[in-house]
């Protein structure tokens, strides 16, 4: 499959039902469909979460790290399946082997790198790495199912 350019917030949401304050990927910067993909993340002290988490003391929570790579692998596997764009639903299963190593603070900017594990056209397995300053601050399994419908 030939490899798409880089990708901006418009491309971003044609492709994922998600929308602010819940899209977390500002941007593509590499892809290589059914195998690899990294993703941007700005961390802006005005992300809304940051009100309760914490006050005085601003850290990024783990789980929106984890829906972050989440969501870059989901836009890997809806381009790598063409056949499900029409229905961009992409459910995450499973987390597994998460390990936060450093917080996330207002200003970082995130590297989402998100490898397949193992693909089909409904269930991928993913391998998802957070970077700051190519410093490793997160790693996890993901297991997602691909333009199912939740019932």
């Amino acid at each position: 499959m030939s490899q798409p350019p880089s990708l901006n917030t418009e491309e971003i949401q044609r492709i994922l039902p998600h929308r602010y304050p819940f899209l977390l990927v500002d941007r593509v910067i590499s892809m290589e469909l059914g195998n690899r993909i990294v993703g941007v993340k700005n961390v802006s002290i005005n992300e809304p979460f940051f009100q309760g988490h914490f006050p005085g003391r601003p850290i990024m929570p783990g789980v929106l790290i984890i829906e972050a790579l989440a969501q870059v692998g989901g836009i890997l596997a809806l381009l790598s399946t063409p056949e499900n764009l029409g229905n961009p639903s992409v459910f995450l299963l499973g987390v597994d082997k998460v390990r936060f190593r450093k917080p996330v603070v207002p200003g970082d900017q995130l590297i989402l790198e998100v490898e397949t594990l193992r693909s089909g056209k409904k269930f991928w397995k993913l391998q998802g790495k957070a970077l700051v300053n190519q410093i490793l601050v997160t790693e996890v399994e993901l297991m997602a199912s691909v333009g199912q419908k939740w019932e």
